[in-house]
């Protein structure tokens, strides 16, 4: 196992956001995390990162059980976080942003990501190598974003809102590398909110409600569901649970 949640709660202050998340990624499946805005997602995924340390619960990471890792023993560990927005170094070349977060493979990884894999990855970044990361378009600054978390030889990836704000034609390069990941074997998390890539790409799926798993399953019975598309943007009935929520939307 991968990753594995289990119980798990966490929020902000008096403010709680996750209410109980159950999620797991076997070694070489990439699962999606799905729902609408203000749902968990990010959430969820600083939580995994131990940017947010959760209330109660259990996070278990590579077969280590813990709740109170710090960020930098989670990235030592094995975990890249490609994060929402980006977040590349303005100040820093394409090479540069890449070549800082290089990070020998684990022992069990049988390749190893470097700068020349993630520029045949992602050619265009080889015509950028001494541009700074703030005169990158945002599709190139996704594509260094993806590249750098790489470069860390990362056991899981994650990517929080992976192709937000991209053009069409740079969300189908985004896409063209994920499905390029999986087929190699990269372990992925990934949110979006492409539910016909998502189907494409990943092999189970969390759709997240006010803090909960309302649903998961896989890509045919996502689609073979239509009703279930709606659960990412329709909101909860008074008293109504996520299962609930789930068992109206396919009956509408």
């Amino acid at each position: 196992m991968i990753l594995e949640l289990s119980g798990v709660m966490a929020g902000y202050g008096s403010g709680q956001v996750l209410f109980g998340i159950d999620l797991q990624i076997e070694a070489g499946q990439c699962v999606s995390l799905m729902g609408r805005n203000g749902m968990g997602k990010s959430t969820t995924i600083r939580t995994i990162m131990g940017q947010l340390l959760p209330t109660s619960g259990m996070i278990n990471r590579f077969g280590v059980s813990s709740i109170t890792a710090s960020p930098y023993e989670i990235a030592q560990s094995g975990v890249g976080l490609v994060p929402e927005g980006r977040q590349i170094f303005p100040n820093l070349s394409v090479r540069e942003n890449l070549t800082t977060f290089y990070r020998p493979p684990h022992a069990a990884q049988k390749s190893s990501w470097t700068e020349q894999k993630v520029l045949e990855l992602f050619p265009r970044l080889s015509q950028r190598l001494g541009n700074l990361g703030s005169q990158l378009s945002g599709g190139e600054q996704q594509m260094l974003a993806i590249g750098r978390a790489l470069m860390t030889n990362p056991k899981l990836l994650i990517l929080d809102e992976a192709t937000e704000g991209l053009a069409p034609l740079v969300r189908k390069q985004i896409w063209n590398s994920l499905y390029s990941l999986k087929e190699s074997g990269q372990s992925i998390l990934v949110v979006d909110k492409n539910i016909s890539a998502l189907a494409k790409l990943s092999d189970h799926h969390y759709i997240l409600d006010k803090g909960l798993v309302a649903w998961h399953g896989n890509s045919l019975e996502l689609l073979g569901n239509p009703g279930l598309k709606a659960v990412s943007y329709t909101h909860l009935r008074a008293h109504e649970t996520p299962e609930h929520l789930v068992c109206r939307l396919l009956l509408e």
